[in-house]
């Protein structure tokens, strides 16, 4: 009878240590459902009245993560639900290495504006608009998609015998050979995760390169 109590208090303390882990290990990351003060922040810029994406089909994402002075910030990001574990996992990942993310805040607080928001080097996912110079959706419109680090890692793409940048402002950082901390690459560990996910590069297109995008 003493052995069996000894042996159940030994068992509920480690269950409670498990336990305890787990949430420190979950602490900062966190998805859930979009409350209505987050839809409220959404709605009219990137939950348009056309969006035909399900409000109940996206989640809130809260993700802690580094900047490249080691500061630690509370980010934020609305993604489509099938993927909101994968971006869990990987930006815990990132952050357990320290990898530096700028910044991360909603695109609504840039009025659902991309330029804007690369401009700032915010990292985002869902936002209902088409792709540039397109009227074809963008895989950003149904939450499946990801752009990191975008002023370090723009997109870049020749038009007319042009080469066209975005953002505007990152024409230095198409240049690929300059360092930089927020440089993504291939094989560096924010790449390797996503593609472990099974998310797929822009920065590996042949008709254009789109270094700070992943999608599912």
């Amino acid at each position: 009878m003493i052995r069996q109590l000894f042996l159940s208090i030994a068992i509920t303390a480690m269950l409670s240590t498990l336990t305890a882990s787990a949430q420190q290990k979950n602490e900062g990351f966190t998805a859930d459902t979009i409350t209505q003060a987050t839809f409220e922040r959404m709605r009219g810029w990137s939950f348009p009245d056309e969006c035909t994406v399900s409000r109940q089909d996206l989640r809130y994402l809260r993700v802690r993560h580094y900047d490249a002075d080691g500061r630690v910030h509370e980010g934020e990001l609305v993604c489509n639900k099938l993927i909101a574990n994968d971006l869990l996992d990987i930006f815990r990942q990132l952050y357990d290495a320290r990898y530096p993310i700028g910044r991360m805040q909603l695109i609504d607080d840039f009025e659902a504006d991309d330029e804007r928001s690369m401009q700032a080097n915010n990292t985002s996912c869902f936002c209902f608009r088409a792709i540039a110079g397109s009227k074809k959706l963008s895989k950003h419109a149904q939450g499946l998609a990801i752009d990191i680090n975008p002023l370090y890692n723009p997109c870049v793409r020749q038009r007319d015998g042009h080469t066209i940048v975005q953002p505007s402002t990152a024409r230095r950082w198409a240049n690929r050979r300059i360092a930089s901390p927020y440089k993504l690459e291939k094989d560096d560990l924010c790449y390797r995760l996503f593609i472990e996910h099974g998310f797929t590069w822009g920065g590996a297109w042949r008709s254009l390169k789109d270094y700070q995008h992943f999608e599912k």
